[in-house]
């Protein structure tokens, strides 16, 4: 396919492609440049949106903005550039998490080149966090098969918990959210991510119910009430599966640059998953307490650093949360 001119229509849908991946809490931090004379794309971090009690060091932050910078690469190559992808590429530019330059021509350097994706470009509007309970169906190998390979290929790993591991990784996940329902701080920052109104945060509808039977910790947003009921008004309860698939995302090393790594190879995952109909929700919640995240590690032999928690299942399709609008992520100053 030969490149399209980059005009405006095209570059808002390049935007929007960024914007429609998952963040944290839906806050979407991140900003986007176009530097017209090397036809790049800057991905840049968007640090009033940043979450200062759950994630102090930005990692989650930078897992956020990989994701975006997935999506990016699907939306360019799917126009017809090849994306040549640098991650911090500017010391003295801190907040400059990646460039995404739109080549003209296929690079030969190694791991630069992008193909293979153009099928997911529709999927990007289509995935959603799905977070009701998943039917009893076992996910195939193959399904499986191709969720690793799509973790492999962005220099990540995904391994699947058997049932000791699973048991071992939702204890503590729980007690994470022990602790945060016991943390003023945390828990008011993470109510105010819950808006029923504008583009960024969780909408009370999206929520979805807690696990009647206590055994999948699903993040209660709002904290429990005086009354001990789940999460403000929200007190419906469902069954959840009774053997969750989770699976894990690791990267050898834990840099920024394995955040932004494992945040592509999340969005490739959760892509591909939709492409199979697979459902997904996050249970991210141990990954923002440090000994727990160390815990996490301690649930597989093989060396790592936890960076994801990924339940997969089939079920409901989840509700679209908002998006900010491509116009408003993009920063027309230099």
């Amino acid at each position: 396919m030969q490149p399209a001119m980059l005009d405006a229509a095209i570059l808002e849908k390049l935007i929007s492609a960024a914007v429609a991946a998952p963040s944290i809490h839906n806050t979407q931090p991140w900003r986007y440049r176009l530097n017209p004379d090397t036809v790049t794309l800057e991905v840049r971090a968007a640090p009033e949106r940043a979450l200062r009690y759950a994630d102090p060091m930005g990692r989650a932050l930078s897992v956020s903005a990989g994701a975006a910078v997935f999506n990016l690469r699907v939306a360019v190559a799917h126009f017809g550039w090849d994306p040549v992808v640098r991650l911090l590429p500017s010391r003295s530019q801190p907040d400059l998490l990646a460039t995404v330059r739109l080549a003209a021509s296929p690079t030969d350097r190694a791991g630069r080149h992008d193909g293979g994706h153009d099928d997911l470009y529709d999927v990007i509007w289509r995935r959603h966090s799905s977070r009701s309970p998943y039917s009893a169906r076992r996910l195939p190998a193959r399904v499986l098969c191709d969720l690793t390979e799509a973790a492999r290929a962005n220099g990540a790993t995904l391994w699947l918990a058997d049932p000791e591991e699973t048991a071992w990784l939702l204890r503590l996940t729980a007690e994470a959210e022990r602790r945060v329902s016991g943390d003023p701080r945390r828990l008011a920052e993470s109510r105010t991510w819950i808006r029923d109104t504008g583009p960024y945060g969780i909408p009370s509808t999206a929520l979805g119910p807690r696990d009647a039977t206590g055994r999948l910790p699903m993040r209660d947003y709002l904290g429990p009430r005086p009354d001990g009921r789940w999460g403000g008004d929200r007190s419906a309860a469902a069954p959840f599966e009774s053997h969750p698939t989770i699976a894990v995302l690791t990267t050898d090393q834990d840099r920024r640059t394995d955040w932004l790594r494992a945040g592509q190879a999340l969005e490739h995952v959760l892509l591909l998953a939709t492409s199979h109909a697979v459902r997904a929700s996050l249970l991210h919640q141990a990954l923002e307490w440090s000994d727990l995240r160390w815990s996490l590690g301690g649930a597989h032999p093989a060396p790592g650093h936890v960076q994801m928690l990924i339940r997969l299942g089939y079920g409901p399709v989840g509700p679209a949360t908002p998006r900010n609008g491509a116009a408003e992520a993009l920063d027309g100053g230099r």
